[in-house]
């Protein structure tokens, strides 16, 4: 549990009823089905999670909750990204009061235009290492809206105690995560993988030993991450060629949706909509979804049959 942390960490969704307000049953049934579907760990709370819908309550209450019921089975990473420095820290060393193995944070930002520049994301970041024990991981994805060069992430890797692990998610993100590595060695603990897993075979190539994707389908991204890791290459790159139309559907037709629309279809969940005000799934683009998960056998379809 003390890492360092590698493989398949998928986002865990946050469930709602059919009134928007938490099932927290289904919560812990989405959690143990992720667990058994072959997750080296689970991330909760990002924006996979819809982390920008809930009360500060409800994160608390989810934070407590998830990591209560998983009682250390696998690690668990918290995402815990404010634009405030204090508010970010405080609400890391709470994650890891509660048992995180990790928080994951973007950097600070607000809307469209509200950026800060290098030297305060710096100083953001050490303000946050300096009040937890746990390893950060930078959230590097276009959300955030803030150039973070493989330069200066290599740097603060170097120069930040606890900042380790990175979720590379933007555009050539392989680039990226290759001069990362090449500048920061044995300070890049964790060069991972986001984005549903979309780019994931080049950001193996690349040096990635980390996976961060939807929550759907934990037993193909093992598919594809076990050879990897295991010295097999042309396995792997076949197990990718098999699941990719699932995480291209995923990625570019369903976004944060998709793994909830397989955890009802299955069984696991009652609800799987999202918290208003977006919009549910086509049904068109749902059964597509479905068509795809069907002919891989996805276990999210009969886990909980």
């Amino acid at each position: 549990m003390a890492g360092p942390y590698q493989g398949v960490f998928p986002v865990v969704p946050t469930i709602f009823d059919e009134r928007g307000g938490l099932d927290l049953e289904g919560q812990r049934r989405c959690v143990d089905f992720m667990i058994d579907a072959g997750s080296h760990g689970l991330c909760i709370l990002a924006n996979f999670s819809e982390q920008f819908v809930l009360s500060d309550h409800e994160r608390e209450v989810l934070q407590d909750e998830i990591l209560r019921h998983v009682a250390g089975r696998v690690p668990v990473i918290v995402t815990t990204t404010h634009f405030s420095s204090r508010l970010c820290a405080e609400r890391s060393r709470r994650a890891q009061d509660a048992g995180a193995a990790m928080v994951m944070v973007m950097p600070p930002y607000h809307g469209a235009t509200i950026r800060v520049a290098e030297p305060k994301i710096h100083e953001f970041y050490q303000t946050v290492s300096d009040a937890i024990g746990i390893p950060i991981m930078v959230q590097d994805a276009p959300v955030a809206g803030t150039p973070l060069s493989a330069a200066f992430l290599a740097r603060m890797a170097k120069e930040i105690e606890n900042l380790s692990y990175f979720k590379i998610e933007v555009p050539f993100a392989a680039n990226k995560l290759r001069e990362m590595i090449a500048l920061g060695g044995e300070a890049i603990v964790g060069p991972w993988d986001g984005e549903e897993a979309i780019t994931l075979m080049a950001d193996l190539e690349a040096g990635a030993t980390g996976s961060m994707t939807g929550g759907g389908y934990p037993d193909g991204i093992r598919q594809i991450m076990d050879p990897w890791q295991a010295g097999e290459r042309e396995a792997a790159a076949a197990a990718y060629a098999r699941w990719l139309p699932l995480i291209n559907h995923e990625n570019r037709q369903c976004g944060l949706l998709a793994a909830k629309a397989l955890m009802k279809e299955g069984g696991i969940i009652a609800c799987d909509a999202g918290r208003h005000p977006l919009a549910p799934l086509h049904p068109a683009t749902r059964a597509g979804l479905l068509e795809i998960a069907r002919r891989l056998d996805v276990l999210a379809l009969r886990w909980g049959r």
